[in-house]
C-alpha cells in the first residue's frame, strides 16, 4: 500500500487548509452566509475529504487506529437508538441526535484525513496557514469595525426567531462590540472571546513551533507570534488564561523530562503529582479568592447553575445518558428553557465532563476520559523521547514533537469550563492528536 508524501497538490493543501479554518471559524460562515450555506459547505468540504482521503489511500491497518476513539464513536451513533429528547421531530428525537452524531462525524473526518494523508510537518503547516487566517482576519476585523464603522455589529445573516430590535440586545448577539480601542474584549470573526482566545491559543503554540522548526522566516514567524498574544491578552477570556499558564506548566515539565532523560523522571513524576494535588487544593480551598483575581465572580459568570441544571438531567438518566448532540438542541425537551440568562440561551454545559455524562451517560464519560487520557499519554512520550529509526538509533529531540502535547494540554484544561473539546475545532484537534500519535508510534 502507498505511503502518504508529502502534500505534492495545491488543491489538498487548499482543503486542508479550508477545512481546518472552517471548524475553528464556524461561526464567521454563519454570521456571514447563514446556517443553510454553512451546512452545504460544512456538507462539501466533508464529501471532499473523504474523496481525498480515498485518493491518498493511506496505511489504514487496523492495529495503528486508536481503538478508543471508534469505541467513543460507535458509542454516539448507538446511542440515537436510545434518544430521549422531545421537541419538533418527535419523541426521542431521534432526528436530533442523528443530526448530532452526523455533526460529530463531520468534524471527526476535518481532523482524521490530514492525520492520516500527511506527514507531521506537513499537518504542522495546514494547521498553522489556517490558524493564520482566523488570527489575521480576526485583527483587521476588529480594525475594521472601529475605525471605519464605530458601532458595535450583528451578523450579517441573522438567526430566525431571534427579536433583533429588541431594547437592550443582550451582548453575545453581537458579531463585534467595537471594544477594541476601549479596553473590552473583542471576540474577532468568530464573535465570541472565549472562541478567540482559545484559538489565540493554540496559534500561539503553533506559530512557535513552526518557528522553532523554521518552517517560517523570521520576521513572519514572529509576527504571527506577536499578534497570538496580542489577541490572547485582548480576548480577555480567563478560562483561556488559566489554559495558557497550565500549558507553559505543562512544556517546563517536558523539557525537564527531555533534559533528564528515561531514568531520571521518577523526580519529576513526582513533582508533577504534588503540584497537581496543590492546585486542586488551592482551588477547593480557596475558590473565591481565586476567582477573584480572575475578574470572576465564584459562580463562574453562572456556569454553576448550569452545572447543577446538568446534573439533576444526567442522574435521570445516568449510566447512558439521553443520547448525542453536540451542541444542545434548544426547541427539544429538556432543553427547552432549560438555562436563559440576560436573555441568551445556552447550548452547552460549559464543561465537557458534565456534558458527556448528561449525553451519554457514564459509560460515555469513562470511554472520553480514556480517550483522552491514553492520547495524553502517548503525546507526552512523543514530546519528551528521543525519536528512534531502529532498537540502536536514536534522534535528537524535536520542536514539532511538543505540539499533540501542548495542544490537547490546553484543551483538556479548557473542558473544565467549556465543551468545545467535544465541538467542531475542539474535537477534529482530539481526533487529529489521537491518530497522529498513535501513527508515530514505531
Amino acid at each position: 500500500m502507498r505511503k502518504p508524501d508529502a502534500l505534492l497538490h495545491p488543491a489538498a493543501g487548499i482543503l486542508a487548509t479550508l477545512t481546518l479554518f472552517t471548524l475553528f471559524a464556524g461561526d464567521f460562515w454563519r454570521n456571514l452566509i447563514g446556517w443553510p450555506a454553512y451546512l452545504a459547505l460544512a456538507g462539501a468540504l466533508t464529501v471532499a475529504n473523504l474523496v481525498w482521503l480515498f485518493a491518498a489511500r493511506p496505511d489504514l491497518r487496523f492495529r495503528r487506529w486508536p481503538k478508543l476513539l471508534l469505541l467513543f464513536v460507535a458509542l454516539a451513533i448507538a446511542s440515537i437508538a436510545w434518544a430521549r429528547y422531545e421537541g419538533v421531530t418527535g419523541p426521542g428525537g431521534h432526528v436530533d441526535t442523528t443530526l448530532g452524531v452526523l455533526a460529530m462525524l463531520s468534524a471527526g473526518i476535518g481532523g482524521l484525513v490530514p492525520a492520516l494523508a500527511l506527514p507531521f510537518r506537513q499537518v504542522l503547516a495546514v494547521l498553522a496557514a489556517a490558524l493564520r487566517w482566523v488570527v489575521g482576519l480576526s485583527m483587521l476585523f476588529e480594525l475594521v469595525v472601529s475605525l471605519v464603522v464605530r458601532h458595535p455589529i450583528l451578523p450579517l445573516v441573522r438567526v430566525a426567531g431571534v427579536d433583533y430590535d429588541r431594547p437592550h440586545l443582550p451582548t453575545p448577539f453581537y458579531w463585534s462590540r467595537n471594544l477594541l480601542f476601549h479596553g473590552g474584549q473583542i471576540q474577532g470573526i468568530v464573535g465570541n472571546g472565549d472562541l478567540l482566545a482559545m484559538v489565540a491559543l493554540v496559534g500561539l503554540i503553533v506559530f512557535a513551533i513552526q518557528r522553532a522548526e523554521r518552517q517560517s522566516r523570521p520576521f513572519w514567524g514572529w509576527f504571527w507570534i506577536v499578534l497570538a498574544a496580542v489577541e490572547l491578552v485582548l480576548a480577555r477570556s480567563a478560562t483561556v488564561w488559566v489554559a495558557a499558564v497550565g500549558t507553559a506548566v505543562v512544556l517546563g515539565f517536558a523539557l525537564w523530562a527531555r533534559r533528564i532523560g528515561p531514568v531520571g523522571r521518577g523526580k519529576l513524576y513526582g513533582t508533577a503529582l504534588g503540584l497537581l494535588v496543590v492546585v486542586v487544593g488551592g482551588g477547593l480551598f480557596a475558590w473565591t479568592e481565586i476567582t477573584r483575581a480572575l475578574g470572576k465572580s465564584p459562580t463562574l459568570t453562572g456556569r454553576t447553575d448550569i452545572w447543577n441544571a446538568v446534573i439533576g438531567l444526567a442522574q435521570q438518566h445516568p449510566v447512558f445518558g439521553w443520547g448525542w448532540l453536540g451542541y444542545w438542541v434548544p426547541w427539544a425537551k429538556p432543553f427547552l428553557g432549560l438555562e436563559v440568562r440576560g436573555g441568551v440561551t445556552y447550548l452547552q454545559a460549559h464543561n465537557a465532563w458534565l456534558d458527556l455524562w448528561l449525553q451519554l451517560g457514564l459509560v460515555g464519560a469513562i470511554v472520553f476520559a480514556l480517550l483522552a487520557l491514553t492520547t495524553l499519554g502517548r503525546s507526552w512520550f512523543l514530546a519528551v523521547d528521543r525519536p528512534m529509526t531502529d532498537a540502536a538509533t536514536r534522534h535528537p529531540h524535536t520542536a514539532i514533537a511538543l505540539l499533540p502535547l501542548l495542544v490537547l494540554s490546553a484543551q483538556l484544561i479548557q473542558s473544565l469550563a467549556e465543551s468545545r473539546i467535544l465541538l467542531e475545532s475542539g474535537f477534529a484537534m482530539l481526533v487529529m492528536w489521537a491518530v497522529l500519535t498513535k501513527k508515530q508510534r514505531p
